[in-house]
């Protein structure tokens, strides 16, 4: 069940990027940051990209501007811990290797109890 809600989370995210309209890019040194926007005005991604790859953290939000993933690029590819969020879980995914090394997930009844 987690792999498929995971799954699931990763698909959702990778339609929202494809989605976005064209992204307001800055200069930021070496990097270009990207900003990716709603109709509404919300800020749907953003992050930065090296040579022209995804590189450094990404944050993905709702329409409500509510946070629901955050992750690491290295080089264009998924790093480190990614946390995914959704109405009613918090998930937390390592990567290793460009691929999924373990999930953990967290219902809001157990966030809230601590």
């Amino acid at each position: 069940m987690k792999k498929i809600m995971i799954f699931g989370a990763l698909a959702l995210s990778g339609f929202a990027f494809a989605q976005a309209k064209k992204p307001v890019l800055e200069q930021e040194g070496n990097l270009v940051k990207a900003t990716y926007y709603y109709d509404n005005g919300q800020i749907q991604q953003q992050g930065h990209f090296k040579d022209g790859k995804l590189e450094g953290n990404w944050v993905a939000f709702d329409e409500k501007g509510n946070k629901k993933s955050m992750g690491n690029y290295t080089n264009g590819e998924k790093t480190g811990k990614w946390f995914f969020w959704s109405d009613k879980t918090l998930s937390e995914v390592d990567y290793a290797n460009s691929r999924v090394a373990s999930v953990k997930s967290w219902k809001q009844d157990a966030l809230a109890k601590n």
